[in-house]
């Protein structure tokens, strides 16, 4: 693991969010699979992906990032169930 993955992953897809309503960690690591999926990366664990983060400074219960691009929109449409 790299931390320009976790870098780049936290630059493409969140930006700052200062409202009371961030990502929760559920969901920031549902965007970071769902980046990943997009990239061709194989995801890290959970505990892991939260480590990471956490090095770059961002806690995983309080983020202070929402979500952003390519890695958004999948996260959301996958995230919706089917309907018939």
């Amino acid at each position: 693991m790299t931390i320009s993955h976790i870098h780049q992953f936290l630059r493409e897809a969140t930006v700052p969010d200062e409202t009371e309503s961030p990502l929760g960690p559920d969901c920031l690591y549902g965007l970071y699979t769902s980046w990943c999926l997009l990239h061709s990366i194989k995801p890290l664990k959970d505990l892991d992906f939260r480590a990471a983060i956490g090095r770059q400074g961002i806690a995983p219960g309080n983020s202070r990032r929402r979500m952003a691009g390519r890695a958004a929109t999948d996260y959301i449409l996958a995230s919706y169930p089917v309907t018939g």
